[in-house]
Parts: structure tokens; sequence; C-alpha cells
């Protein structure tokens, strides 16, 4: 009788590992997609979070011609005037730009030498290769995100201690942030 009952509770277990992640991505999509849909309070459900949809990709598709962006670099100046302002909006914009667009900051994965007594490595991603202006020639600039969280360190590391890895950027960052527990 007890050795059924384990079984019942590992098969318990076992669903409960498929289906509680199944359940809070779908729940969490569903929050998101009804947010998102009352913005813009409209008499069929969906119909906001298609209008804004639309606009978001009709600003892309704005931003990409060369017209757009000399207005663009005019409103960034203006933005830029105003000190609180110029923080928020920089560091925001900054924040965007690393992961999607034409700049994007996460393309070169990189193991770091973290401790060499004791053979310890970490993962991260390489953004600024040149650091002379710093006065330090001999660094790069290296990001090192948290498992499990949306935050990192960032260190300058001198060179001999970053090795380049043979991976994307996309498969490096859910490496690290999982915790090490997807395979790559």
């Amino acid at each position: 009788m007890k050795n059924s009952f384990s079984v019942i509770i590992r098969y318990f277990l076992s669903g409960s590992l498929f289906i509680v992640p199944v359940l809070a991505t779908g729940y969490f999509i569903f929050l998101a997609i009804a947010w998102l849909d009352g913005l813009l309070p409209l008499p069929y459900p969906g119909l906001g979070l298609l209008i804004i949809l639309s606009v978001i990709t009709g600003l892309g598709y704005f931003t990409s011609n060369y017209l757009f962006k000399s207005a663009e670099g005019w409103f960034d100046q203006a933005v830029n005037r105003i000190p609180l302002v110029k923080l928020i909006y920089s560091s925001i914009k900054d924040l965007m730009s690393a992961f999607v667009g034409e700049k994007k900051k996460f393309r070169k994965p990189v193991v770091v030498l973290i401790d060499e007594s004791n053979n310890l490595y970490q993962m991260g991603f390489v953004t600024q290769e040149d650091l002379s202006e710093l006065g330090l020639n001999d660094m790069v600039s290296v990001y090192l995100p948290h498992s499990y969280n949306f935050s990192g360190d960032h260190f300058m590391i001198s060179k001999d201690r970053v090795r380049p890895l043979n991976i994307s950027g996309a498969v490096a960052m859910k490496y690290v942030v999982s915790g090490g527990s997807v395979r790559v």
C-alpha cells in the first residue's frame, strides 16, 4: 500500500511539473492581453490589442525610414535637455536597444574566469570591446546576468580572462537565466 501511494505521489508531481508551467504561462499571456486590450476600451474583445500592435508595428516601419530617423534624432535631443526625463528616457532606450534593434548588445556570449584558484567560470556577454577612452586598453566590458532574475553585474575584465563561446546570444541568455538547467 505504501509503495502504491509513493507511485501516485510521483505521478502527481510529474503531472504538476508539466501542467503548472503551461497554466502559469497561459495565465500570464491572458493577463497581458487583457491588460493591453483594456488600454483601449472597445466593444469587441481583442480589438484594442490588435490596434495597439498595429500602431507599434507601424511606428517600427516609420522609424526604419531615413526621414523619420532625423525626426527621432530631433526628439532625442529635445528629451536629453530635460534632466530627470533624460535619465529615464535614455536608460529605457538603451535597455531596449540592448535586446532588440540594430545595436543589440548581447550578441557576443563569453565565459569569464572568475576565480583561477578554484577554476570558477561564469557566462556573460561582451558589451564593449574597446575601453581605451577609460584608459583600460587591455580590458573589455562584460555583463554577467543573474539566473532566474532580470538583473546582473557589470565588470570590466582583463581580456585574457574572457573566452568567446560559439553559441548565439539568445541560447546563452536562456542558459544563464535558467540557472544552467536547459540544454544548449
